[in-house]
């Protein structure tokens, strides 16, 4: 069985980010797994374990991202592929889509596996694209997976409880949080990883038409405004009150 875990490099929830005109300001910024991913590359690595086959991770970026691709061989990957853009940008995942699609295509997959979202953009569509592409039974929010040949039962989760339900590979998956607990790597695999080959592979090679999207403009939210306390003898009061702040302020009623 091949196996395809899909790993995006985002930056650390506790970094400082600093916003540029057109991109995020980079320097200072450590850059991490995106934490859905790695339920995925975990995934990837048991489904190999009980029944055999190849885990290839890949990341589509600039030159850093084969840094996650090199934590990705410490947990346990066989191989690892860097989809080279250097002008990335990490909203477009119509373009992202399209090129890992025609990787995953050339490799002739089994199974893909993503996180359920990337806790950058929070787009949740990548996955689900690709599946598009490919033609292929999409599984999202994964809990669970079982393999009988090419039989898959999944358990996924939906809004207010679990759901059951069975396809075949070739399938796409993303993993949510529950699926499984990502192995730390090991010293011996962090030793191990700095020497293993990264594969690096050009959107011209792949087939993609290039990027639709440009980022205009970058800027942080507004200021949140400040709350008022209404102050009333009885509910009456109140009512009154919320109501003209809604029909003279906020102008929303």
């Amino acid at each position: 069985m091949k196996i395809v875990v899909l790993v995006k490099q985002v930056p650390d929830t506790e970094t400082n980010i600093k916003v540029g005109d057109k991109s995020i300001n980079e320097a200072g910024v450590k850059w991490i797994i995106s934490p859905y991913d790695e339920f995925a590359i975990e995934e990837g690595i048991r489904i190999r374990e009980k029944s055999g086959g190849e885990v290839i991770a890949v990341s589509l970026g600039p030159d850093r991202v084969v840094e996650a691709l090199r934590t990705a061989y410490a947990m346990g990957v066989d191989r690892a592929v860097h989809v080279k853009v250097d002008d990335y940008v990490t909203f477009d995942s119509t373009y992202t889509s399209e090129l890992l699609a025609n990787f995953i295509k050339a490799e002739n997959a089994d199974v893909i596996i993503g996180g359920r979202q990337s806790i950058d953009t929070d787009s949740s569509q990548v996955v689900v694209q690709i599946a598009e592409r490919l033609n292929v039974p999409h599984v999202a929010m994964a809990l669970k997976l079982e393999f009988d040949g090419n039989k898959v039962t999944a358990t996924r989760e939906i809004e207010g409880g679990t759901e059951v339900v069975e396809t075949s590979a070739p399938l796409a998956v993303t993993a949510q949080k529950g699926l499984n607990e990502p192995r730390y790597p090991s010293l011996k695999g962090i030793m191990s990883a700095k020497k293993k080959p990264v594969d690096v592979k050009k959107p011209e090679e792949l087939g993609a038409t290039g990027s639709k999207l440009e980022v205009v403009s970058l800027e942080p939210p507004p200021p949140r405004i400040a709350g008022r306390k209404l102050e009333a003898a009885d509910a009456q009061g109140f009512a009154s009150q919320l109501v003209k702040a809604l029909r003279e302020e906020a102008k929303v009623i």
